[in-house]
Formats: structure tokens, C-alpha cells, sequence
């Protein structure tokens, strides 16, 4: 395979093999390594190669689902073939990504306008963390409108949204109280935080719920006559239900406004860059609390789904480590392991001793954090 030449142009790009990871539609593993062919840019798409990619709850839903979509989301990594219509970075930039599909793999292509350009004092970890809970939070707060002075309420605020949105409306100069059981971190950036719904104090002028279930109609009445809620997803799966009558005992004349982070007439790219330059200078911290290599993808995806992450979970692919083990590897090993381990130890072991380190500037965060993860953006979230 030959790379774009020097004036970003493709001068050849032999059809090779990529590794990937490939949905299963079974719940107890719901990816496998596979191989895939080559990505096939359309004019407007770069080819990514990927360093890094971030898990969303919303994509295990998806997986849980059976679809044949290929997940992957949040990616990050350096361009290896410019896009043909000359838009977007050269062939060499370091870039963050946000494309619809199968960025869980050694190359991606991803269309020039959901790109943006990474600065050296941002890596590839950090950047993989921003796109979908990133731009979800950014774009949350621009339909909030002017907070300054004003009380919020987020629920289901343990997660990258919950993080990027409570540093982002804090700097802005909204009071926020942030629903999450293990909040110190919400607290570090300028929240209340409280439990749960019922231990916030009210009245709100605005709500932004991410739940679902019980804690819609809960958070609703703790809302301010003619108040608005912003519905962003449904975390819990369960859904939501409405009496009419109840918007009498508070928030009476009140706004429900539901919230899709795709709805934007601004391009991803443009929304990156500008969380790209929030986090470079220093006033956006991107909650990491997993690091993983990509071969443990299917156990953080398993520890995200029953909620022992708190913000994202990112998975790197490093130049020696594009191995993913084959299907007759990992069905050896798992036959051994399931021969030779204990299950007492199995059961007794702290999910912390797996976790590894984020990022340096993320020095403050505690991986070992089992929180609600968030990522509850409409669909919760894509």
C-alpha cells in the first residue's frame, strides 16, 4: 500500500487488508477481530489510520441490537490519503474524526467536513474522547442558549457528556447540579452534585435529562413554570410517562424540547475544532476513566455497559499492537482459560486492577471510578 504524496494527492493506493472488529449479535461477546477490506474513500473522505477510538454506550446498544452496523464512532489518528477533491487535511496530519461508521479498525474514511486538525500538545487518547459526548455537550449548551445566572439540572451526568457539559455551562456561568453517585469530579468543575433526582433542589430553569424512565416526569416537576427541558436520550431504555396534570404543581406551561446531537447546521469538523482548541489551551478536560489496548475491546465494552466507567473509554492501537488475535487464538485461549482459572478468584476480582492509567493531563482522573456512564444522548447516544 502506498500513501498520498506530498501535495495530499493519492498518487496509488493498492487494495490491502485491514484489521477490524466485527459485531457478533451475541451479548456475551459482542465483538471479534476480523479483517475487512480496505477503506474505499468516496472524493470528499480521508483515510484515517486509527491510534485511537472511543466506546459510547449508545453503539453497545446498537451491538446489543443484532444490526449489521459497524461500530465506531470517535476516532483519532494521522491522515494516510488525502481526499481526492483536495478538501481537508494532507496526507501526515494528525487529526480527530467523527464518522458514521466502522471506525473500530487500523483505517477509517471519514468524510473532510467531520475532521479536524490536532495540535501537538493534544494526543491521540485525548482526541478520541471528544466526538460524540463532545459535540453532544457543545451543542447541548448552544441549545441551553445564554446560561449565565441561571440554575440547571443535568441528569445521568456521570458519563463524557455529563463532564464536557458541566465544565463547558460552569465556565459559562450557569449554577449546575449534576445527578451522579460519584460525583467528585462534577464537583471539581463547579457542580452541585447529588444522587439522585429527588435530592436536587428546585426549581430549575432548565432541565437536561438523559434517562429516561422514572427520572424524566421526576425531574419535570422540578422544573420552573414555563421552563424548558431538554430530552437528550434515554440511558435506562425504559420509557418515559407524561400526566398532564402534573405540569400544574410546578412546572406549569413548561417546554419539553427533544435533543439530537446530529441536528446541526454546523459541520462536525468545525464543532471538533473548536473542542480541540478548548482542550489545547487548557479549558476542557476530557474525563477518561479507561484506557485500554484494542484487543481488550469486547471486556471495556462489557465494564462500560454495567457502568464500572466513569467518562469515556478510549482504545489505542500502537504500531507494534495492530495484532488483534485471530478467531482460532481466541478460541484456544478461551477454552484454556476457562479450564485453568478459578472462579472464586474470577468473582473476587477488582474490575480497578484491569483499568490502566489516563492520559497525563488527565492525571486527577480515578480510573478505578465505577460510575453511571452517561454517554445518553438521543438514543442514548448514537
Amino acid at each position: 500500500m502506498t500513501t498520498a504524496g506530498p501535495e495530499g494527492a493519492a498518487d496509488e493506493w493498492e487494495e490491502s487488508i485491514v484489521k477490524a472488529l466485527q459485531p457478533t449479535e451475541r451479548r456475551d461477546e459482542l465483538v471479534v477481530p476480523a479483517e475487512r477490506a480496505e477503506p474505499d474513500p468516496r472524493p470528499d473522505e480521508a483515510v484515517v489510520e486509527v491510534e485511537a477510538f472511543s466506546v459510547n454506550r449508545g453503539e453497545i446498544f446498537k451491538l446489543e441490537a443484532g444490526t449489521a452496523w459497524l461500530p465506531g464512532k470517535d476516532v483519532a489518528g494521522r491522515v494516510v490519503r488525502a481526499a481526492a477533491d483536495g478538501s481537508g487535511p494532507r496526507a501526515g496530519a494528525r487529526v480527530v474524526g467523527h464518522p458514521p461508521a466502522a471506525g473500530w479498525a487500523e483505517r477509517v474514511a471519514v468524510r473532510t467536513d467531520a475532521l479536524a486538525e490536532l495540535p501537538g500538545s493534544v494526543p491521540a487518547e485525548t482526541a478520541a474522547a471528544l466526538p460524540l459526548a463532545g459535540l453532544t455537550a457543545l451543542r447541548l449548551l448552544r441549545a441551553a442558549g445564554a446560561v449565565a445566572g441561571l440554575r440547571l439540572l443535568l441528569t445521568g451526568a456521570s458519563g463524557g457528556v455529563g463532564h464536557y457539559f458541566t465544565e463547558l455551562a460552569t465556565a459559562a456561568g450557569a449554577d449546575v447540579t449534576a445527578v451522579s453517585r460519584r460525583g467528585e469530579r462534577l464537583g471539581e468543575l463547579g457542580a452541585r452534585v447529588v444522587p439522585d433526582v429527588a435530592s436536587a433542589d428546585g426549581p430549575f430553569d432548565l432541565v437536561l435529562e438523559s434517562t429516561g424512565g422514572a427520572n424524566l416526569p421526576a425531574a419535570l416537576a422540578k422544573l420552573a413554570p414555563r421552563g424548558t427541558l431538554i430530552w437528550f436520550g434515554q440511558a435506562s431504555r425504559t420509557p418515559v410517562t407524561l400526566d398532564f396534570f402534573s405540569f400544574f404543581d410546578g412546572p406549569e406551561s413548561g417546554t419539553i424540547r427533544h435533543f439530537h446531537y446530529a441536528d446541526s447546521d454546523i459541520p462536525d469538523g468545525t464543532d471538533l475544532a473548536t473542542l480541540v482548541r478548548l482542550v489545547a489551551s487548557g479549558r476542557l478536560h476530557p474525563e477518561i476513566g479507561r484506557v485500554a489496548d484494542w484487543a481488550d475491546t469486547a471486556s471495556v465494552l462489557a465494564d462500560l455497559r454495567d457502568r464500572r466507567i466513569r467518562g469515556n473509554a478510549v482504545l489505542t492501537l500502537t504500531s507494534a499492537a495492530h495484532t488483534l488475535p485471530d478467531a482460532a487464538d481466541r478460541s484456544s485461549q478461551n477454552a484454556a482459560d476457562r479450564a485453568t482459572s478459578d472462579p472464586a478468584d474470577r468473582a473476587t476480582s477488582d474490575p480497578a486492577d484491569r483499568a490502566t492509567s489516563a492520559p497525563a493531563d488527565r492525571a486527577t482522573s480515578d480510573a478505578a471510578d465505577r460510575a453511571a456512564s452517561d454517554a445518553g444522548t438521543a438514543r442514548s447516544p448514537e
